[in-house]
């Protein structure tokens, strides 16, 4: 992969034939309690010194992929509008700073339900984010959680269970991550022999998770199935040719995984 362009809220690679745009969405702030030792125990003085913290917070950044295989766009996850934080909902203007017509996007998709990756959907003011959208992917398990979100509701009957192993298209492939959520999945992008993990919400904490794959998130749904997704992802990550892409990794959230004597590490692009 290559990076051809980047701005303060996109940035954009080559991989093979295709174009990937990494496209932030803004940031959110927890605190450390979110962290969770093997037995749900939460870190009280022994934080690890490592795990990198703004004003005493753990902040996340909030990142969607836009893959461009130079016929119209997939975009992986949405953000989260004005759903949330007010530090998120920044995909429109990320999306112009890259210079992507939103008329292009015709297929989104999610890695899970959770409000950060879905509200992108609907802007800020009530439109439509993606005019032209003609496939809305659900992870299959979580389709009903979708259909819960009352803001979403003209989305609902548009949206279309995947399953793992589905091909959205030729390069595209669905790997099942459960544990963060009951449908949380994995987009592997293949092109002229590289391959893109987009990972979702793998690793939150990355000054902490690639060092101590163990710990877990306070809203994973299932924390050791969370962590067994994890260590499965980090290992797949580190064959040749592979990057990978999180929505919480520092934007832009694009590097590669190497193992080190006793876990992982990851190293920007």
């Amino acid at each position: 992969m290559e990076r051809i362009s980047a701005g303060y809220h996109h940035t954009t690679y080559k991989i093979g034939d295709m174009t990937i745009t990494s496209l932030r969405d803004g940031y959110v702030d927890m605190p450390t309690r979110r962290l969770r030792q093997p037995g749900n125990i939460v870190f009280g003085d022994n934080l690890p010194s490592q795990v990198a913290l703004v004003d005493g917070a753990l902040r996340l950044s909030v990142n969607a992929f836009a893959i461009d295989d130079g016929d119209e766009i997939t975009l992986i996850d949405t953000g989260a509008s004005n759903a949330w934080h007010p530090t998120m909902g920044h995909l429109p203007k990320a999306l112009r700073e890259a210079k992507i017509a939103v008329d292009r996007v015709r297929t989104v998709a999610f890695t899970h339900t959770h409000l950060d990756h879905i509200h992108g959907l609907i802007l800020a003011d009530g439109g439509d984010g993606f005019p032209q959208l003609s496939r809305l992917l659900v992870p299959r398990a979580e389709l009903d959680m979708f259909r819960a979100e009352a803001r979403l509701e003209r989305f609902h009957s548009r949206a279309q269970p995947f399953d793992a192993g589905q091909r959205l298209g030729a390069p595209i492939e669905t790997i099942a991550t459960l544990g963060h959520e009951v449908g949380h999945t994995c987009f592997r992008v293949t092109s002229g022999g590289e391959t893109l993990l987009i990972w979702g919400d793998i690793v939150h904490a990355p000054s902490l998770q690639f060092d101590h794959p163990e710990i877990a998130w306070e809203f994973d749904a299932d924390q050791e199935q969370a962590r067994a997704s994890r260590l499965q992802i980090l290992a797949m990550a580190t064959g040749n040719g592979c990057y990978v892409a999180g929505a919480h990794l520092d934007s832009p959230g694009v590097g590669r995984v190497f193992r080190t004597e006793t876990a992982f590490r990851f190293e920007p692009l």
